[in-house]
């Protein structure tokens, strides 16, 4: 079974304002506060332009983006995320964005190496977001990121639910 993501994570109200009226963007609840907008097809064609290349080496990420979820950051932390696995192997970006620069990552996690001590780099992102873990799960099931496996179901239950 395979998992693939590529989104944006911040608090509910920050990610909720921040994306209103964005071409292809919408925000789906998580636990503790926090809250994913899927990066859709549409959202990534606005801002890539004639390039469809990743900045910082995230795979989904267009150019221009990160300098949105800097601009945003002013507000509270922001995380972009990037995961793909199937059938057990993959690996992990992410990078967090605090009063306008970037204060943890690019992280990466290639396939075929485990994690760091501190934790994958989705886990060490959500923790910078204020996300706490027990000892049982780590923040990415403490905050559900597991309800779903692929960015299209966080885009199809966006839509079922009536959210922004």
């Amino acid at each position: 079974m395979g998992c693939q993501l590529q989104a944006v994570i911040a608090g509910g109200e920050l990610l909720c304002a921040a994306s209103h009226g964005l071409a292809g963007a919408g925000v789906v609840p998580l636990d503790q506060g926090l809250s994913l907008m899927p990066m859709t097809n549409e959202l990534f064609d606005a801002f890539t332009g004639d390039s469809a290349a990743g900045a910082s080496g995230f795979w989904r990420l267009p150019g221009g983006f990160g300098r949105l979820l800097a601009q945003w950051s002013s507000a509270g932390p922001v995380a972009y995320v990037e995961a793909e696995y199937f059938g057990g192997v993959g690996e992990q970006q992410a990078a967090v964005w605090s009063d306008g620069v970037v204060v943890l990552g690019p992280l990466h996690t290639p396939e075929g190496r485990p994690f760091p001590r501190a934790g994958s780099p989705i886990a060490q992102a959500l923790r910078r977001l204020g996300a706490v873990a027990d000892a049982a799960e780590d923040e990415f099931s403490a905050v559900r990121l597991d309800r779903h496996r692929h960015t299209e179901d966080w885009i199809a239950s966006r839509s079922g639910r009536g959210l922004s």
